[in-house]
């Protein structure tokens, strides 16, 4: 297993490890439960120095990204960012991640760390207009830093005006002394924060800082296993899971992402732009248990009368809510919200309602 720069730390701080895309990763420490609720009611801190960052430069990297990805490249502006995905050329996802404009001609790619390898292949074979790529996954770390007091906690730390960053923006800037890291108003959370890049060699040194600074706020280390149930019960995809190399954008509802514009002829157009216009035989949709039960991935659903016609493709307990929350695939006809659904649980058809994420308000 590869080590983040964090791994000691996690062990010192009695964390239980698990392997995790390749990585000997903190699943938690004080509990997921505790920890969800660190991070909605005040601040958390996760090692996510696993996801994986390309950077593409070039006088066509504009060109590039707008035939490999979903989104509108070209309402990016050098500080915003977008979340889009890679699609593949069956009518599927590659991956889904964050693309960052870094300067005019210089962007970065944050990546699934279990999908490091497969991406940048994809990135490499789709570059016939001779941009310049290189993965710089193993050369920067990254740690989200998420709850209502992430702004204050972090602020003591930098002179950038952290109020000044809107959702989905970023400044380049000093961090806990260090220079060049990447400040960004984004997260995987639904409870705001920010998410920092930065070189390896200054991990530590940021760490004991935001740790220091985050004393009087109740700041916490947390683990991936929060970080499932947090990004749940905003209702936010996860690869592998949600969405895959057979789903599409347009049956997973991120419809949002993929931009039919002028100029625009990404991978996988055609067959998307023809589930728009002609309708898909599934969607994925949100629901809430409206009988005691916990949804797990895999769990067949079921319509009212009892017909299989789809799985659960992610499900939990939620700790706000204390209610049984999941998503899953069903047919259109099922896909309103109201609709009665059932969700088979050790054998039994249990009751859920399709409802519109996101399950935390």
């Amino acid at each position: 297993m590869k080590n983040t720069p964090f791994t000691d730390v996690h062990i010192a701080l009695g964390a239980k490890m698990s392997e995790f895309a390749g990585y000997n990763m903190p699943i938690e420490y004080s509990g997921i439960i505790d920890e969800h609720m660190a991070v909605v009611n005040a601040v958390g801190v996760f090692d996510v120095s696993h996801m994986g960052e390309f950077w593409v430069k070039g006088p066509k990297a504009k060109e590039y990204l707008q035939k490999i990805t979903s989104n509108n490249v070209a309402a990016l502006t050098p500080g915003k960012v977008q979340y889009t995905c890679f699609p593949n050329d069956q009518g599927g996802i590659v991956d889904d991640f964050l693309l960052y404009q870094y300067e005019e001609e210089k962007y970065l790619l944050v990546v699934n760390a279990a999908n490091i390898e497969k991406d940048w292949a994809w990135c490499v074979r789709q570059n016939v207009e001779g941009v310049a790529l290189e993965n710089a996954s193993d050369r920067m770390a990254q740690l989200a830093v998420q709850g209502p007091k992430a702004l204050e906690v972090l602020q003591k730390l930098t002179s950038v005006d952290l109020s000044s960053i809107p959702y989905y923006t970023f400044k380049v800037g000093e961090m806990a002394g260090e220079k060049e890291v990447i400040i960004s108003n984004t997260g995987y959370t639904g409870a705001g924060g920010f998410e920092l890049y930065f070189y390896p060699e200054a991990s530590r040194r940021i760490w004991d800082a935001i740790f220091e600074a985050g004393q009087a706020y109740g700041i916490k280390p947390v683990g991936l296993g929060c970080r499932d149930t947090l990004r749940l019960e905003m209702g936010f995809c996860l690869y592998g899971n949600d969405i895959d190399d057979t789903t599409s954008t347009i049956e997973a509802g991120l419809g949002w992402i993929t931009k039919f514009v002028d100029g625009k002829d990404f991978i996988s157009r055609p067959l998307w732009e023809r589930q728009k216009a002609e309708g898909v035989s599934r969607k994925l949709v949100g629901f809430e248990m409206a009988e005691r039960g916990i949804p797990r991935h895999g769990y067949d659903l079921l319509d009212a009368s009892g017909a299989k016609m789809g799985a659960v493709t992610s499900g939990t307990m939620s700790p706000c809510r204390k209610i049984g929350i999941g998503m899953g695939y069903v047919k259109p006809e099922h896909a309103k919200p109201g609709t009665e659904i059932q969700v088979a649980i050790r054998g039994k058809g249990v009751k859920a309602v399709v409802v519109r994420p996101p399950f935390r308000k």
